[in-house]
């Protein structure tokens, strides 16, 4: 008699379980409706109801991702393009990758059937492919760090290179330079940071339909309409792919992989450069901070830590190194719980984005409360991750 599998020894499948309530012919039929609804796109008469091409961005990423998504589980589970369980990693059972090609394809077909280009976009989108396209590869085989980075610095030259930059100082030699740098720094920054986010269930894609959601909002509230379409297209995407990336009785049925964690990372980044904040200079730097705040507080706390401990000495070694020291590690650890970790993240991004919301008609005194409000309700959440910490 062959005996059971044990429980220390999860069978390959175990994270997809319950596919079998989503058969293929589902996801035909999704995607066939949202074929019809692209090509619905080129008729221009709708166009003109307000907020329609919102919606349908919005809608049709929405279907084509969750349509997509069971269509990339079979296919990395039959090639064998799966995340292996190890000691820095959360999960227990062989999961698929390749979870970011269902979310630039439904991104790219919904930004592309909208005719939304310009040279700008063109730039964003060429980046982002060009992650996405050494993130698969890296999914398959490992791929050398530094190959990586030039990569994200390829793909930040094109941004920059359209027009795509940070306007902080004074129009002059040395201004443009610093403004390049700053750009650079953030761009990279934030598509590491995301990166470094994908280590829960649902953790990135959730992270990424709410720092959307905001920059939507604030595209709404000021008149944006090219970057609201961007972040109704992430939305939509990511929002079609989390049920099968964050299940609450279930171990996640994909990952989003490193196509998908820097894809992400990246556009959400570039978005937040080329939206336009305010005149009002104090809002112009603190309201971009406050929604990416959770990246760029875990991606600051865990840079300074890693080399006052001697875990990084060197640009190369804070690239390739992976630990289990990433705030919604020592959440978990605090908490008990995986999921609280991941949803008390979302509670803390949400906080600091309608903060930024705010900042928007706000008064200098009200701006002003209202950074220092965000500054305590950071304060707590370094308390908190400390005592995970210990």
């Amino acid at each position: 008699m062959t005996p059971s599998p044990s429980a220390a020894e999860p069978r390959p499948l175990d994270a997809a379980a319950g596919l079998g309530r989503f058969p293929l012919w589902a996801s035909i039929a999704l995607l066939a409706l949202a074929g019809v609804l692209l090509v619905f796109a080129g008729r221009a008469g709708w166009q003109s109801v307000y907020g329609a091409r919102w919606a349908h961005i919005l809608i049709v990423s929405g279907l084509i991702a969750f349509g997509l998504t069971p269509v990339v589980i079979r296919t990395a589970q039959a090639v064998g393009i799966l995340d292996m369980p190890a000691s820095r990693k959360v999960h227990s059972a062989p999961t698929p990758l390749l979870g970011g090609l269902a979310i630039y394809v439904a991104f790219t077909l919904a930004i592309l059937a909208n005719s939304i280009l310009d040279r700008q976009v063109v730039a964003i989108l060429l980046g982002a492919t060009l992650l996405v396209v050494v993130g698969v590869v890296d999914d398959i085989v490992e791929v050398p760090a530094f190959i990586k980075m030039l990569a994200q610095f390829a793909a930040a030259g094109a941004v920059i290179g359209s027009g795509v930059v940070l306007t902080l100082f004074p129009q002059a030699w040395f201004g443009d330079a610093i403004d390049i740098g700053l750009t650079i720094v953030w761009l990279l920054g934030i598509t590491n940071a995301m990166n470094f986010f994908d280590g829960m269930d649902g953790l990135a894609t959730g992270l990424s339909i709410i720092t959307a959601s905001f920059l939507g909002l604030f595209a709404f509230l000021t008149s944006q309409p090219s970057l609201g379409w961007f972040a109704s297209a992430i939305v939509g995407s990511c929002l079609g792919f989390l049920p099968f990336n964050f299940r609450r009785k279930a171990p996640a049925a994909i990952f989003l992989g490193d196509a998908g964690s820097t894809f992400l990372g990246f556009v959400l980044a570039a978005l937040a450069v080329k939206g336009e904040w305010a005149e009002n200079n104090l809002v112009d730097i603190a309201a971009p901070v406050l929604i990416f705040w959770v990246f760029i507080y875990d991606m600051t706390h865990i840079t300074v830590a890693r080399i006052a401990t001697g875990e990084v000495r060197s640009f190369w070694d804070w690239i390739a190194y992976v630990g289990r020291d990433h705030l919604y590690h020592r959440l978990a650890s605090l908490l008990g719980s995986n999921c609280n970790a991941v949803l008390l993240v979302f509670s803390l991004s949400i906080c600091m984005g309608l903060a930024a919301i705010a900042l928007v008609h706000a008064r200098n005194l009200e701006a002003g409360l209202l950074i220092l409000q965000a500054v305590f309700v950071a304060f707590v959440f370094a308390v908190l991750e400390h005592a995970g910490g210990r």
